[in-house]
């Protein structure tokens, strides 16, 4: 797919995906959804792509929904979208989901601005830095509309409910600063210091850890955080020593250890997942 809303590019096994409209603050379009939609798609069959990183073109990250369509930008049937409430899917949930889908972690480098579905796409990634100049506001209720793109699930889990609550329920715009202080953010940086930054982190994972282990860390963690008792994650966790723990990359990773070099991992995230994965399309745990 050629990308008109995005930009992508890969260097040194880090996926960049852009959003690529930097005259309208990177609004965020049906064009933009299925591009990244089809982004994550090539993150995930390309085994040289280690980590992904998410930023914005210019002064903005993302600056929300386009609403170029006036009052009814978001009246599914004045777009000639179907009219039935249940079969109608909100486009930013089907990008988080696919994020949440991710074998690879995702950074995301908020760079200005974001509100709307220009920070709820960046719940389900798994680390955010923030320039000093992003503000963010989930400012759907100033919009007569609720929360979208999973947002109801992942943020009371990031920063708690009642945090969660008065920023959904105010929809006011905060600094990055409050942002830190709550743990949406893991720090902030000056403008030229984010991109560096993010790449710093990516780097870390890329060049010391193994690609199937880190997947199944990264989805063990996620899935977990729903989790009725310990006992669910002491099964994966048992499944996922026992699967890795004969493995050519866990040989390796004691072997390079001991050697005291860095390691050269094998294991391809496309081809060579355990054959529990994905163990939570399961009915139930055997």
């Amino acid at each position: 797919m050629e990308y008109q809303d995005i930009a992508y590019e890969v260097e040194d096994r880090i996926a960049t995906i852009t959003l690529n409209r930097p005259e309208k603050l990177n609004a965020f379009t049906s064009q933009m959804m299925i591009e990244l939609i089809d982004a994550f798609e090539r993150v995930d069959a390309d085994d040289e792509v280690r980590v992904v990183i998410v930023t914005g073109r210019g002064r903005g990250f993302c600056a929300g929904a386009d609403l170029s369509e006036g009052a009814a930008s978001f009246d599914q049937r004045a777009r000639g979208r179907s009219e039935n409430i249940e079969e109608h899917r909100d486009g930013g949930g089907l990008v988080t989901l696919r994020i949440f889908d991710c074998k690879k972690p995702v950074i995301a480098a908020i760079n200005g601005p974001a509100v709307g579905v220009g920070i709820t796409m960046t719940l389900p990634m798994d680390v955010r830095l923030a320039s000093e100049s992003a503000r963010i506001g989930f400012v759907f209720a100033r919009r007569g509309i609720v929360p979208e793109a999973c947002s109801s699930w992942f943020l009371p889990r990031i920063v708690g409910i009642s945090r969660a609550v008065e920023w959904v329920c105010s929809g006011r715009v905060f600094p990055a600063d409050e942002a830190l202080d709550a743990g949406l953010v893991r720090s902030v940086h000056p403008a030229e210091e984010l991109i560096p930054a993010a790449r710093e982190i990516a780097r870390e994972i890329a060049e010391n850890t193994s690609g199937v282990a880190v997947a199944l860390a990264r989805h063990m963690l996620w899935r977990m955080l729903g989790a009725d008792h310990p006992m669910e994650a002491h099964r994966i966790d048992s499944r996922g020593i026992f699967a890795m723990g004969r493995s050519p990359d866990a040989r390796e990773g004691v072997s390079s250890f001991l050697e005291k070099r860095k390691p050269r991992f094998t294991m391809r995230p496309s081809t060579d997942m355990p054959a529990y994965f994905p163990w939570w399309k399961e009915r139930k745990f055997s």
